[in-house]
Parts: structure tokens; C-alpha cells; sequence
């Protein structure tokens, strides 16, 4: 067939990276086939090296699946990238494996793109796996002030006031769309024309802010970013391969916090601004590994509320 007008045929291609993540990767994979979308769509999971019967899973169970195995843990820009190499869709969802898709949230994305044509990337609500909405599904660029004011709290204390919450955005309305900086790569949908237009998402991250960066990219590029909470999905959050090696995957999350900074932010910020913030981000690092030692179930990143 040819590969052009196969391309055109497929609307959707679904991105997944699993990594020892079988116990989640199955009922994301379920929720996908069980209720698919409207659209002629595509499943690629590229599998980094897992031990764990994630890939014997899938080639009896889901033989529709493309699947992709690396003999080792690239990480997820890596692995993601390998994904967006082959996919044929005109739209290209990042989808994280320990998510589940809940019915018609992959018909909103895709229709809110067709509707839309200045629209770029597009995010559904994130919820946790007690129902309340995860609120780093729609987010503003981590400026100075607005890391500060999360950091410290002021972003809670002030939940609803704008001045406060630049980066979780928390004085905006859940359940109204919304033009944002970056959505969640746990649930990401672009038209190709972005990926053509400004490159793969940097493999530099390992893992973490690979989607905030990749968002800023395209909204440099004159892309609009949108937030739709007519979309729904669950995210069980760090549970997608990280807990087989939760101090690599705190590293690798406080690393990919300065390297976004460093990016994207400090040249705004004299010298010692920049060493200020470089420091703390350590002093953070240092203090999430130390917790974490003490935890049944250590955190990589910014822990997730459940019901478990």
C-alpha cells in the first residue's frame, strides 16, 4: 500500500512507552479497544526493555497493538519519539500506560482539532484515581514568580487568585476549556503538522517536562495550546515504569525541572538569580530523596491522590 495514502487513512495514532508497567499497560489497552474511536486509528507501544511480561501480554492479548521492543530503558522522549517515527496518523496522541481512557475522550480530542485549526495540541481533564481532577493537566509557563508562589504554598493559600496561580492555574474553571501554556503528556493530542513544524520532543529528558517543553515549542511557533474537560481520563501517575526505579526517576524529574529552566527561562534572569534557583532545585532533590527512603511508596515528581 502506499505509505501516503495509508497515512491518510489513519486519523489517530496512539503513542504508548511501557516499561515494567504490565499491572497498568493492560487495562489502558482495554480501555482503548473496548471503547475505541470513531476514527481509523492506530496503537504503538514501544516497549523499553520490560521484564515483566508487559511484551507477552501484548502479543496474545492485543495482536492489534504495533508493537516496539527496545532491548533496553531509553525513557519516554526516546521511546516516544520512536512511536511518532512510524505513526501514520494525522493526529498524534502521547498517551501515558498507566492511564485508562474513559468513553469519548478520544472522539472530543480529535473533534475539537477538526473544529479548531489554530489549535496546535490538545489535553483532556487528568483525573486521579479518586476522581479529583489532577492539576497538572493544564498549566502556565513555570516563570520565576509563579515557581515561587507553588513552591512555597501561596498558589494553595490563594487558590483562586490569578496573581498566584500562573503555573497550576488553579483560578481558572475545571470544567470550562481553556487557552494554557501545556497540557499533560500523560494524555497529549498534536496534528502532525506541529511535529513537522518544530521537531521531535528533545530527548535530553529522560523522562518529565518533556511535554511542557514541547507545548512552549509550539505555542513559540504560533500554535494555540487547549485544555478540554470534555475529554476525561484516568491517571494512576508514577506508576507507568517508575516505581521499578523510583530514586533514578527522582534524578531524572528535578534534572528535567533545570533543564527546562535553563532553556527556556534563565536567560531572563541575571547570574545570580540562576544559581539561586540552581540550588534550590538541588536542595529540593536532596530533600524528595530523603523522603522517599521513608516512603511505603516512594513519589517521582508531584505525588498523586488515590483511593488505594
Amino acid at each position: 500500500m502506499d505509505p501516503v495514502a495509508n497515512q491518510r487513512e489513519t486519523t489517530l495514532s496512539i503513542c504508548i512507552v511501557n516499561y515494567n508497567a504490565k499491572e497498568y499497560l493492560h487495562p489502558c489497552l482495554r480501555s482503548i479497544f473496548d471503547h475505541p474511536p470513531a476514527a481509523r486509528f492506530e496503537a504503538i507501544v514501544v516497549d523499553n526493555g520490560s521484564s515483566d511480561g508487559s511484551v507477552d501480554m501484548i502479543l496474545t492479548q492485543y495482536r492489534q497493538v504495533r508493537l516496539i521492543c527496545n532491548k533496553e530503558n531509553m525513557g519516554f522522549s526516546r521511546g516516544n519519539n520512536i512511536a511518532l517515527r512510524v505513526a501514520r496518523g494525522k493526529y498524534l496522541l502521547w498517551l501515558n500506560n498507566d492511564t485508562v481512557v474513559l468513553p469519548g475522550a478520544l472522539d472530543a480530542l480529535v473533534r475539537f482539532l477538526e473544529q479548531h485549526p489554530q489549535v496546535g495540541i490538545v489535553g483532556p481533564k487528568v483525573l486521579n484515581s479518586d476522581g479529583t481532577m489532577q492539576l497538572q493537566c493544564r498549566r502556565g509557563l513555570p516563570s520565576l514568580w509563579a515557581a515561587l508562589c507553588y513552591v512555597s504554598g501561596l498558589s494553595h493559600v490563594f487558590a483562586k487568585n490569578p496573581v498566584f496561580t500562573g503555573y497550576l492555574l488553579t483560578h481558572l474553571d475545571e470544567d470550562q476549556p481553556a487557552s494554557v501554556d501545556a497540557v499533560s503528556g500523560a494524555c497529549l493530542m498534536a496534528r502532525r503538522e506541529v511535529l513537522s513544524q518544530i521537531g521531535y520532543p528533545d530527548e535530553g529528558y529522560f523522562m518529565f517536562a518533556e511535554d511542557l517543553d514541547w507545548c512552549w515549542r509550539a505555542r513559540q511557533a504560533g500554535w494555540q495550546v487547549f485544555y478540554l474537560p470534555d475529554a476525561r481520563i484516568i491517571h494512576y501517575g508514577g506508576r507507568g515504569g517508575t516505581l521499578s526505579r523510583p530514586f533514578r526517576a527522582t534524578v531524572e524529574f528535578y534534572q528535567s525541572l533545570w533543564r527546562f529552566y535553563r532553556t527556556h527561562l534563565a536567560p531572563r534572569y541575571p547570574f545570580l538569580v540562576n544559581w539561586i534557583v540552581r540550588l534550590g532545585i538541588r536542595m529540593r532533590l536532596a530533600v524528595a530523596l530523603g523522603l522517599n527512603l521513608f516512603r511505603s511508596v516512594p513519589v517521582a515528581g508531584s505525588k498523586k491522590p488515590t483511593r488505594e
